[in-house]
């Protein structure tokens, strides 16, 4: 199944060079904690300070199940805490809402 999202960065060209590297240095754990939850593509693309997250997952992937081992596992709350000093919340986001799942509104037919 495919998964969209999207989240806004600070409007801060220091700040979203920062994310960058971040991303470019992944820690291990969080990539573990990615794949071992079904997640088998994940790319995030920037126009500005805007983001898009795109997943590709499997039959196991549960966004449930995925948000309740990510609030049990303490290195992957420790890299959230860190994003957050990069990311702000869609202006029409609920309190504590970070990433927006997208409405697919066109697909190109066959």
């Amino acid at each position: 199944m495919r998964y969209c999202l999207a989240l806004d960065l600070k409007d801060d060209p220091e700040l979203i060079a920062e994310y960058e590297h971040h991303h470019d240095h992944i820690w291990p754990e969080i990539v573990q904690s990615i794949k071992s939850s079904g997640i088998e593509v994940l790319d995030i693309y920037r126009t500005g300070n805007r983001l898009f997250m795109i997943m590709e997952t499997n039959d196991q992937y549960s966004p449930e199940e995925k948000a309740k081992a990510d609030a049990a596992n303490p290195k992957v709350q420790e890299w959230e805490t860190l994003m957050w000093k990069f990311q702000q919340a869609l202006p029409w986001a609920k309190p504590g809402q970070k990433w927006i799942m997208m409405d697919k509104i066109f697909g190109l037919p066959e």
